[in-house]
């Protein structure tokens, strides 16, 4: 289809765009533009790269201003360019929020992040768990999304993600005020965030992981040997890792019972770096991978719960408290009982939607 004439070149400009006809029902009825594009991004060193997404525009009349936009993150996929949201028709799961952000009257744009949503590469191609790249990806999404729908859409706009998502959310919000300029941001959602993973080289030094962290652990391990050449695999797997390497790197459907299969097959011996020298090169492979430094450009808000067993409580803890002792604009929303996938977003729409109002957060941090 047409692309409207970008108003400038540079990150955000869309290449290219398609109708997708393969869709969930409840979106295509809920929008008056559904589309996959591509557009310009840059990665966590600033190199220009190219990412595709998805770019949803509510049906109806536009309220004056033009319907507000949500940079959307999704939670983790995998990381082979198959594994992109926009590939499927319910967006390997995001189908269900981007609805309901669309009943909201939100535009939505839904980043497939750097390396996911371009099948054809057999080696993986995602910056797995990398914030820069992720929030970088973020704010060209919203940036595409001016460029699709100039006359429907707003320049304000606000980060919503969940699990890998809520990293991205949260990372775009922190690198808004430098790189996001051009653009109003008013705040983000980040559920369940991934804020810091660099403990998960200690947790595999002391056989500590969970069976869930399992999976997590390898696809960061093919990531990090993807943008490490000379990163030595073997220093970190062997067993049934090193066996089912190739059935647990899958994330396509056909592959799921096989994958499966093989993480349960996974025991703490099979991840366990072999020195503490592997394990400090791990670590500070995974510290490169964080949040980026400085504060929040907008409130956010941040909802966990205290008995994840993907992303350790603890973990996400000491990151609101040293952005809080730093000075950030935080409300956090703790959910003693909750895990990883079950904590309730209840709260979140509502927050949204004072946020867009221009409703003001109370400065510092707040527990709600």
């Amino acid at each position: 289809m047409e692309v409207p004439r970008a108003a400038t070149t540079g990150p955000g400009t869309v290449s290219w765009a398609q109708t997708m006809p393969i869709l969930d029902r409840r979106i295509s009825a809920a929008t008056s533009l559904a589309v996959r594009v591509e557009y310009s991004s840059t990665d966590r060193d600033n190199n220009p790269t190219v990412v595709t997404g998805g770019l949803f525009v509510p049906a109806g009349q536009a309220p004056q201003g033009g319907w507000p936009i949500i940079g959307f993150g999704h939670a983790t996929v995998g990381v082979l360019s198959e594994c992109g949201p926009t590939l499927d028709s319910s967006l390997r799961g995001a189908a269900d929020l981007v609805y309901v952000l669309l009943a909201q009257g939100y535009a939505v744009a839904v980043s497939d992040y750097q390396g996911l949503g371009t099948p054809g590469d057999a080696e993986p191609t995602h910056p797995y768990l990398d914030a820069t790249t992720e929030g970088h990806n973020i704010i060209d999404s919203v940036r595409a999304m001016r460029q699709m729908s100039p006359s429907n859409t707003s320049d304000k706009w606000a980060g919503f993600g969940v699990s890998q998502g809520g990293q991205a959310a949260w990372a775009s919000n922190v690198l808004a005020a430098s790189y996001g300029k051009g653009l109003d941001l008013v705040g983000s959602v980040a559920i369940s965030p991934p804020a810091d993973i660099s403990k998960l080289s200690d947790k595999a030094w002391s056989s500590n992981l969970t069976k869930d962290q399992y999976g997590l652990y390898q696809w960061l391990l093919l990531a990090l040997k993807h943008e490490n050449p000379d990163l030595d695999l073997d220093s970190y797997r062997r067993g049934s890792a090193t066996t089912n390497w190739n059935a647990l790197s899958q994330c396509a459907a056909r592959y799921s019972q096989e994958r499966q299969q093989a993480a349960d097959a996974l025991t703490d011996a099979d991840l366990r770096p072999d020195s503490t020298t592997s394990r400090e090169q791990l670590e500070q492979l995974l510290r490169e991978r964080g949040l980026p430094e400085g504060l929040p450009t907008a409130p956010i808000l941040v909802m966990y719960g205290g008995k994840d067993t993907l992303i350790d409580a603890d973990w996400t803890t000491a990151v609101i408290g040293a952005n809080c002792s730093a000075g950030a604009n935080l409300v956090v929303s703790f959910q003693p009982d909750r895990g990883h996938a079950d904590v309730d977003p209840g709260i979140a729409i509502s927050w949204l939607e004072q946020r867009m109002q221009g409703s003001r957060t109370p400065s510092g941090c707040t527990n709600i």
